[in-house]
């Protein structure tokens, strides 16, 4: 079963491009140097990496693990620092830097208003409301809960563009992760290609910060994390691999190349915090997205990061 997200079979549109999108960079090498550790003592839990190891050759997938748990600083990384194409991840970006600058650029309550021509394929919520338009706000919680993908674009036409929303990485202290084009066409995820990817630990420092840190004022931030918690897409990975009774707040992304993504914070029983960034990719261009890598990942970080929660 894939994830309401997968663009797969999509046809790729160039839809809002004109002089927003980043020039594309040379095919760059799929490691990156991480950055500096976080305050936040680190320890490595032994055996995790292994087991990470054996579930991706299981699965023959590239997969890339960056997890903690906040409070005690228990870390689980494997490929942590290698490039995956970020696909639809990014809605939750875009919504928290529409978030941060909606005094400026996007007021919540501003109503937007598309034309029928911008409705993409998996557009369940804006393609419901083509003749009222949406606010900002519904806006944010369609592209992050029903991974939207008019609603992503709409959001990325507040804030810049692509460009715009890198501006917004870098902003986190984070100089890694890039978003180079729009919805769909993000999603080819061509193995090597350094268009629209982070990297585990990147990514997962960037999402900490905006759910749990100061890069939000704390209303907003809240309201981040409300539209995460109402995430639907993620039944089948992290919702499938995780304790059934932890709360969980997270986006998803899917592409080509079995390209499957979730990316969260979860609240164990104790109500412990720990961070979640799972990336996977394979060889095959067709191949499907495999829910159950990122499922069993999950399950590997919560028992070796919470056991007993």
């Amino acid at each position: 079963m894939t994830s309401p997200d997968h663009s797969n079979s999509l046809a790729r549109r160039g839809l809002f491009k004109a002089g927003l999108a980043l020039t594309t960079a040379a095919v760059a090498a799929t490691a990156v140097s991480a950055p500096a550790a976080s305050a936040a003592p680190q320890i490595e839990v032994p055996g995790a990496d292994a087991e990470l190891a054996e579930l991706e050759r299981r699965h023959g997938a590239r997969l890339g693990v960056y997890a903690r748990n906040v409070r005690t600083g228990r870390t689980v990384s494997h490929r942590a620092g290698e490039r995956f194409a970020m696909c639809s991840t990014f809605k939750a970006f875009a919504a928290a830097a529409v978030l941060r600058d909606h005094g400026g650029c996007a007021p919540l309550d501003k109503v937007i208003h598309y034309p029928p021509h911008d409705i993409l394929p998996n557009s369940p919520r804006t393609v419901e409301h083509v003749d009222t338009g949406m606010t900002v706000a519904d806006l944010c919680a369609a592209a992050i809960q029903y991974s939207d993908n008019a609603a992503g674009n709409l959001l990325l036409r507040q804030i810049g563009g692509p460009a715009g929303l890198t501006r917004f990485f870098r902003s986190l202290d984070d100089g890694v992760s890039r978003l180079d084009r729009w919805e769909t066409d993000l999603n080819t995820a061509i193995p090597g290609d350094p268009r629209d990817t982070t990297t585990p630990q990147v990514l997962g420092r960037s999402f900490e910060r905006l759910t749990l840190g100061r890069a939000l004022a704390g209303a907003d931030r809240e309201r981040l994390v409300t539209w995460l918690k109402g995430n639907t897409t993620s039944a089948a990975r992290f919702r499938a691999g995780l304790p059934r009774d932890w709360v969980l707040a997270d986006k998803t992304g899917t592409g080509e190349y079995g390209t499957a993504n979730d990316i969260g914070m979860a609240w164990t029983t104790r109500k412990t915090p720990v961070l979640l960034t799972v990336l996977s990719t394979k060889s095959a261009q067709n191949a499907p997205a495999d829910d159950a890598l990122i499922a069993e990942a999950a399950r590997i970080v919560a028992r070796a990061l919470a056991p007993g929660e």
